[in-house]
């Protein structure tokens, strides 16, 4: 069995193998890729696997544009932290959906429903991911409902309703929720500002704010903005002058 693990976080894909490998009771060949242009370039030249696994917003894209560029009819099964964007690959003809972080049942139980479906499954009939791609294209400020981080050996889905801030410390990416805590996603902030959606705004390289975490904002040196936010944090967040003026207008318009 040939089977395709399309996902940029490295922890969910070499786990999502794991699993597969222990559920799944003959040989398998598992190959993984970590982008939209990875994908692309490798069904470009390479012949197609009994199944995809798949999740829907990597880091410089959407996956379905893989399957629209090289029109790729096989049975898709995404793994998804995204409920609508979830339901919507379901009925564009996805096998099934798992909703991050999965469990070796819910695994368990998409596979069985591939193993039921893979017969009558049709190479004639592609999924319409082109006017899938268009629909979530198209939605403003589309967000995640949640953000994967990593704390010890765990995977912990963590609402973004619940996160303040994302920053960068050190070159790593932190997350900040509103009780204080502070956790590490596997992803830059350029992802995570494509993630977020509009309820949140990237005040300078370093920060990335919600809006529910402001409190007030105040005029600093050379038409700069300073944040005051509702959560305790070291350092000040600072709005440069550049994007002083978009910020007010999404503060306002919120």
């Amino acid at each position: 069995m040939n089977i395709v693990i399309i996902e940029d976080e490295e922890i969910v894909a070499d786990e999502l193998e794991i699993n597969l490998r222990k559920l799944i009771h003959q040989p398998v060949d598992i190959i993984k890729l970590r982008s939209v242009k990875e994908g692309v370039a490798y069904f470009k030249s390479n012949d197609a696997p009994d199944l995809i696994f798949s999740d829907i917003q990597l880091g410089d894209g959407l996956s379905f544009e893989i399957f629209v560029s090289e029109q790729v009819a096989v049975p898709v099964i995404f793994c998804t932290a995204y409920d609508e964007y979830a339901l919507d690959a379901f009925k564009a003809n996805g096998i099934d959906y798992i909703l991050k972080p999965f469990t070796r049942q819910t695994l368990n139980a998409a596979l069985e429903k591939y193993m039921q479906l893979k017969k009558i499954f049709s190479v004639d009939q592609t999924p319409q991911y082109d006017a899938l791609l268009k629909l979530l294209s198209g939605k403003e400020g589309q967000k995640a409902a949640s953000v994967l981080v990593y704390h010890l050996d765990k995977i912990i889905p963590i609402n973004l309703e619940d996160i303040a801030m994302f920053y960068l410390e050190n070159n790593v990416t932190n997350l900040l929720t509103y009780s204080g805590k502070t956790y590490f996603p596997n992803k830059n902030l350029d992802e995570l500002e494509r993630l977020s959606g509009n309820s949140f705004f990237r005040a300078n390289r370093q920060y990335l704010v919600c809006r529910k975490a402001i409190v007030d904002v105040s005029n600093f040196f050379s038409r700069k903005l300073s944040l005051n936010l509702k959560v305790a944090h070291p350092e000040k967040v600072i709005v440069s002058k550049g994007k002083a003026a978009q910020f007010l207008s999404w503060l306002a318009n919120g």
